[in-house]
């Protein structure tokens, strides 16, 4: 097929289907809906340096190309894996000749903005700061703590999140039926079969784009010419094991393991995470939710029990099927026999209300830090009190802000280790 020798057919699928404008971009609605500041900012040509935050596959690179097209400014791009403080220098040199020449800022969008060190970002601060370069970093990686903290403070963070099911079956049938994407394979496809690449993608669009493209390079059309996609080309075509319940049971199913877990039934959450497993399930999937209940049902009640759910995720990932089954069991046994205390998550729902509510509440004096000048000149942080000088290594102390200073939000269950700290008998 001529179709092959195609150049620009021979982009992977994903990169033939990225948005070129602003309409045409799938999710992210939280910060893209019209009327939104960001949407604003990239209609008006307005965007200052930012960051994008998030999981593979959700569109940051993306979003930073639309932005591309839609300005008349110019546009750099770099990886952080690659490029080094050489590189960055030449860009941010022709950025201020451009911009003194012609008055045209320079965008520079960085991939992988957190593999870049301090002394790769200390390079573009001053460039940032004097207009020259608007900063577009996508990262995988929490800024706030994977980045250097100057070049986060001269940036708006963005957190994009997974793509919905309905935004990822949106781009699974555009693909299908664009003439960029697969249309000129005059592809058919059953409704089931775009469920199992929905399914596959699992919030990051790349994954079911490349499992689309996939099945349709391998499939040979039929005598209409027609390449026919059904539900079990789907699944080959991704390694996948179809589900062998209907949506409605799997999502029963998964319930009901939850709530044995919860319940502390062992034979009940074993029944049903074999089920689920027989069924189809992936199996970190599962993984994932044993972690949760560790936390979430047992608890302070005994600690340990989130060190033997980590440790069976980890050794799942390690081992694989069947063998990874073991210690997926061994942290469900766990769990289950456990005592159980939901402490933990009251706890936030306490504190985050509070933190939600109370955005200004300010530090006690003798909390803050000694280490600077404060903004009123004062160095703040003395009248500390040190625990470990005094007897058992606890003295009493205001910590919570004033506005908050008899707020209660632990509140321990007394069962198993959930008992406090003995030292200061709030609960």
């Amino acid at each position: 097929m001529d179709i092959l020798y195609d150049k620009q057919k021979m982009a992977p699928l994903a990169d033939r289907m990225r948005p070129v404008v602003l309409n045409e971009f799938i999710g992210q609605e939280h910060i893209l809906s019209k009327g939104s500041l960001l949407y604003r900012a990239i209609q008006s040509n307005g965007v200052g340096s930012c960051i994008f935050w998030g999981p593979p596959g959700v569109g940051k690179t993306t979003l930073a190309n639309v932005m591309a097209n839609s300005t008349d400014s110019h546009f750099e791009k770099l990886n952080a894996v690659l490029s080094g403080v050489k590189d960055a220098k030449m860009i941010i040199e022709q950025a201020i000749e451009r911009f003194e020449r012609t008055g045209k800022r320079t965008y520079l969008l960085l991939d992988e903005c957190h593999r870049w060190n301090k002394a790769q970002s200390d390079c573009v601060l001053q460039a940032i700061e004097k207009g020259y370069i608007i900063f577009i970093g996508s990262t995988t990686e929490n800024p706030y703590v994977a980045m250097t903290p100057a070049i986060v403070s001269r940036c708006r963070v963005f957190e994009f999140k997974p793509l919905s099911v309905d935004n990822v079956r949106t781009g699974i049938l555009r693909a299908i039926n664009s003439p960029k994407g697969l249309a000129p394979y005059n592809v058919s496809i059953d409704d089931d079969a775009v469920d199992v690449f929905v399914d596959i993608a699992s919030g990051d669009i790349r994954s079911g784009y490349n499992a689309l493209e996939f099945a349709t390079l391998t499939t040979p059309p039929q005598q209409d010419g027609v390449i026919h996609i059904t539900k079990q080309i789907a699944l080959d075509s991704s390694q996948r094991k179809a589900l062998s319940v209907d949506k409605n049971t799997y999502y029963d199913m998964i319930s009901a393991f939850i709530k044995s877990m919860r319940g502390s039934d062992a034979n009940a959450a074993s029944f049903w995470f074999m089920r689920l497993l027989n069924a189809g399930v992936d199996p970190l999937l599962l993984a994932r939710r044993i972690v949760i209940h560790a936390s979430e049902d047992v608890g302070l009640a005994d600690s340990n029990a989130l060190v033997v759910a980590t440790s069976a995720l980890t050794a799942f990932t390690h081992l694989g099927l069947p063998e990874g089954r073991i210690p997926l069991m061994h942290a469900i046994l766990y769990i289950c026999n456990a005592p159980k205390s939901n402490s933990v998550v009251d706890t936030i729902a306490g504190a985050e209300e509070d933190a939600l509510n109370n955005p200004k509440a300010k530090v006690p004096d003798y909390l803050c830090s000694s280490s600077y000048p404060h903004s009123n000149g004062v160095k703040l942080g003395s009248g500390y009190k040190y625990p470990h000088e005094y007897e058992g290594g606890w003295v009493q102390q205001q910590y919570l802000p004033d506005e908050l200073k008899d707020k209660v939000y632990y509140n321990p269950k007394h069962i198993g280790d959930d008992n406090g700290f003995k030292g200061n008998q709030q609960g």
